[in-house]
């Protein structure tokens, strides 16, 4: 199997599309679509024998993917420039795409994070780590991080060239070093023409956890994008991680839905929630 799904353009919009995940991803609508469209998207993912369609649309888009059966799994009501709706959807091909085995064990650990919501002043962290924006003397420890930590990941983050390709473009990184060693790692992905950014990529190697580096990097990251007049930050992220769940509740996000069975993420598909916050 593929470990990369391709992004690519088609009818004009942004894609990504593969085995890898067993979907379809609409990135990115450049303009509004025609009432085909979603149809073609459910031609092309029979043609190719995926399960799945995640579509990300603005809300005036939405309703022709309702009508060719699209769900409404997610929304973010903010998420272009501050003002429009963002509306998550999918579309199933295969009964067992929609099926959440783990069901119970998801809303539990929703329930914990709601039950954690605050907007707490985040701890200070021990002299001895540093957190700084990472720069391309840190690629090879950023990957070798990421290939630690995750079994498998939806995008390439364990190759140093992506790593790169995406710094130089829209992708802001930032660590947690001691020693002169990274030891924990984030993303901030900006999109400047919508005005919004996804709070991504976190990882801390196994002997560092429990010191609430996900917080401390996601403090930092939302100031970073307040000074770039970013209005919208969002994540997407695992609905069986407690801990991240809990440090964007921690932090003020709003819970907006879920995407059932939708990242190969830690080795598996697995259903992803989807978090919120007005920067403003």
């Amino acid at each position: 199997m593929s470990t990369q799904d391709k992004i690519e353009s088609y009818k004009g919009n942004i894609i990504q599309h593969g085995h890898y995940n067993d979907r379809i991803y609409l990135m990115q609508l450049t303009s509004l679509p025609s009432s085909a469209f979603p149809y073609e998207l459910i031609d092309l993912a029979k043609t190719n024998g995926y399960s799945k369609i995640f579509a990300k649309v603005p809300e005036i888009a939405a309703k022709n993917f309702f009508t060719a059966g699209f769900l409404e799994e997610a929304r973010i009501p903010t998420f272009f420039s501050g003002k429009q709706t963002a509306v998550f959807m999918g579309f199933y091909l295969k009964a067992e795409r929609i099926k959440e085995p783990d069901i119970d064990e998801i809303e539990d650990i929703l329930k914990i994070a709601f039950g954690r919501i605050t907007v707490d002043k985040v701890s200070c962290l021990e002299n001895q780590f540093i957190l700084r924006k990472c720069n391309k003397t840190d690629l090879s420890a950023m990957a070798k991080i990421y290939r630690e930590v995750f079994l498998s990941y939806p995008f390439p983050i364990h190759d140093p060239d992506y790593l790169l390709k995406t710094m130089q473009s829209h992708i802001d990184y930032f660590g947690i070093e001691t020693d002169g060693r990274l030891v924990a790692v984030s993303s901030a992905e900006v999109d400047k023409e919508a005005g919004n950014v996804e709070m991504t990529d976190f990882a801390t190697l196994p002997e560092w956890r429990g010191k609430n580096f996900g917080q401390q990097l996601l403090a930092r990251m939302e100031n970073e994008m307040k000074k770039k007049n970013i209005k919208t930050a969002y994540t997407i992220a695992r609905a069986m991680s407690p801990g991240m769940n809990v440090t964007f509740s921690k932090a003020g996000y709003q819970f907006g839905g879920r995407l059932k069975n939708n990242t190969n993420i830690s080795g598996k598909i697995e259903s992803m929630n989807v978090w919120y916050k007005s920067l403003d």
